[in-house]
């Protein structure tokens, strides 16, 4: 058994019958990371190991015997995006060097949760530096601390998509069960379906934002980054919570599910609506676009009803959301860094960049400078309004609409071409394989949309796909 590819289910029952353990399966993690992370392909997805990683997986298999499993996570590694604190011997630094000293005081709520499920943190995994909101123009997957992180299904060819690049290239690459990436939009969409993997955008305060070093606090949400719909299914009701100091958990009471595995329904496209609106696919190549019409036939042969095409009623205007909240946000969480750590506001990071700008500046800080130049308090009225635009533009006049018009299950997009929307809604998106291109194997992904809260019924839809064409293929890195 090739533990670096099973499932979380796989291996939790593999510990039961005592064919393999936790620290069993984190060696093999460990193994795989050194052969393939930083030689071989050099894939550079992991920007840090957790030195207690192996103790951690022993003390859970000693739990295993003598109390009894947490649940399903159990002793199994899971790797988070580090820009989510962990208070312990891991950094927390965006991929910035300003922060590459940087240690979390604390657990960020997800590596609470995680940890309280019996998940053994594997380590951190890079990312877009800032999240992929520091500067026009840079690679995705690239960091000043962290180097460039590839694609493994074509490594320097395929682009690794960002900015949770370094959990789903670890992810596709077999470097851990599965990972936490963040999103505000399309970062973990885009290196999900970019590295033909299941990745999870939910609804905005379904899960906590604590901890997490933040862009926009109207569009920031971590979520699951794994090889399956089911995998993702038991990291997403894992991560869920109230928690006091996000109030946006608070909206989600009574609507939130601890249990998504019972979600995984074959046949869940059957009489499902699916809308397509061909405007967001305009800008796709020919190869994607024949494998996303492929997708379309084989939901209609699972049962789906594709309404297509359909049209999201309204265009999406520029918006100056993300620089005002970006400032607001990240000087917040600058202020409470210790004092050894050289930045605690936007404006220290902008002048540090600066002094070091041989490492720091490979591509410059165009969007840091931009968010500096706003008052940072978002009582501007271009916030105000762009914030009350978005809201209306994206959810009542535009995805409520054209679902309630057309009585929709969901809406599909080709891999991460329909984030902005539903980012700025706040909306949850599921992305699952689609297959390869013909020409040269590029992954695509198929990408389900709903609103508020509807993430049972996405991960329905998603789950039937998947199971109902199987097209994930593990990448050959050797």
């Amino acid at each position: 058994m090739n533990q670096s590819y099973t499932t979380i289910q796989e291996m939790q029952k593999a510990m039961e019958a005592n064919q393999t353990t936790s620290l069993e399966l984190t060696k093999n993690y460990l193994e795989r990371i050194a052969k393939y992370d930083k030689s071989g392909p050099s894939i550079n997805a992991i920007s840090e190991i957790n030195p207690d990683a192996l103790h951690i997986a022993e003390a859970l298999d000693a739990e295993r015997v003598t109390k009894g499993v947490r649940g399903l996570l159990h002793g199994i590694p899971i790797l988070l995006k580090d820009n989510i604190d962990t208070g312990d011997h891991m950094h927390t630094s965006a991929g910035s060097v300003a922060l590459e000293n940087h240690f979390a005081e604390a657990d960020s709520f997800v590596a609470k949760k995680l940890r309280e499920a019996g998940a053994v943190l594997l380590g951190k995994a890079n990312l877009t530096e800032w999240a992929n909101f520091m500067t026009e123009g840079m690679p995705n997957g690239y960091s000043s601390r962290g180097g460039q992180v590839l694609n493994p299904y074509g490594p320097g060819k395929f682009d690794v998509g960002g900015s949770s690049s370094g959990p789903g290239a670890a992810v596709a690459s077999g470097f851990a069960a599965g990972a936490i990436g963040t999103e505000t939009s399309g970062s973990i969409l885009s290196p999900a379906s970019s590295n033909s993997i299941v990745g999870i955008k939910p609804t905005v305060g379904l899960i906590s934002r604590t901890g997490i070093i933040p862009i926009a606090h109207s569009q920031d949400t971590a979520g699951p980054m794994t090889l399956t719909v089911t995998d993702a299914a038991i990291l997403l009701g894992v991560l869920t919570g109230v928690d006091d100091k996000d109030p946006a958990t608070a909206i989600r009471i009574e609507k939130a599910d601890k249990d998504y595995t019972k979600n995984l329904n074959k046949d869940g496209l059957k009489g499902a609506r699916i809308g397509v609106d061909r405007n967001y696919l305009s800008d796709i190549d020919s190869e994607d676009l024949a494998l996303i019409d492929q997708a379309l036939k084989e939901m209609t042969r699972l049962g789906a009803v594709i309404v297509d095409p359909t049209e999201i009623p309204v265009k999406m205007q520029g918006s100056s959301v993300l620089f005002h909240e970006f400032k607001k946000d990240v000087n917040a969480y600058l202020a409470k860094v210790s004092a050894n750590v050289p930045v605690h506001s936007l404006k220290d990071v902008i002048k540090y960049n600066e002094k070091h700008a041989g490492q720091a500046l490979k591509y410059g800080q165009t969007l840091l400078t931009a968010s500096e130049e706003k008052n940072g308090t978002l009582t501007e009225p271009e916030y105000i309004i762009d914030r009350l635009n978005d809201l209306r533009l994206s959810q009542t006049e535009g995805i409520d609409a054209v679902m309630e018009e057309h009585k929709l299950d969901a809406l599909l997009f080709c891999n991460n071409y329909g984030a902005g929307i539903a980012a700025k809604a706040g909306y949850p998106s599921i992305t699952v394989p689609a297959g390869y291109t013909a020409s040269n194997g590029k992954p695509v992904g198929v990408t389900f949309t709903g609103k508020a809260f509807t993430e049972p019924k996405l991960i329905e839809l998603a789950y039937a796909y998947e199971q109902g064409t199987k097209h994930r293929k593990a990448p050959v890195l050797d």
